[in-house]
């Protein structure tokens, strides 16, 4: 038989989709922005190294939906130049953006010297300067 059984899928599945929620969780508890820490406006997923998503938060349906198209955008503009510890702030609408208060952070995740996804969340930011 290729690939995993039923249950280790769904094992893999809750998995990510837990770290997704992770992320969220910690968005929110660092956030001093009312409209991310109460209202939580903000969403959270997981991406393949090419880009895919692979697991998301169940958050806000609006931002999951075109978080790929950021996720995308940033890849294709400077994935190959960010490396750990670097992140990429982007709010295009022409790249997935939602509107203008929504502001979409991407970062690599490596192990070791090798890229093995990515992470993204946005959030709804009141005041953009």
């Amino acid at each position: 038989m290729n690939g995993p059984t039923p249950a280790e899928l769904q094992v893999l599945i809750a998995g990510l989709s837990g770290v997704a929620e992770e992320v969220g969780a910690v968005l929110q508890r660092s956030a001093f922005s009312p409209n991310i820490k109460e209202r939580a406006d903000c969403s959270a997923a997981v991406f393949t190294p090419d880009g895919q998503l692979l697991a998301q938060a169940e958050h806000i349906p609006v931002h999951l939906g075109s978080m790929p198209a950021s996720v995308s955008a940033v890849i294709g503009a400077v994935g190959d130049q960010l490396g750990p510890g670097d992140q990429a702030i982007v709010n295009d609408p022409f790249a997935g953006g939602t509107h203008l208060n929504d502001v979409t952070v991407v970062a690599p995740c490596f192990d070791g010297d090798r890229l093995i996804g990515w992470v993204a969340n946005r959030a709804h930011h009141a005041d953009l300067g």
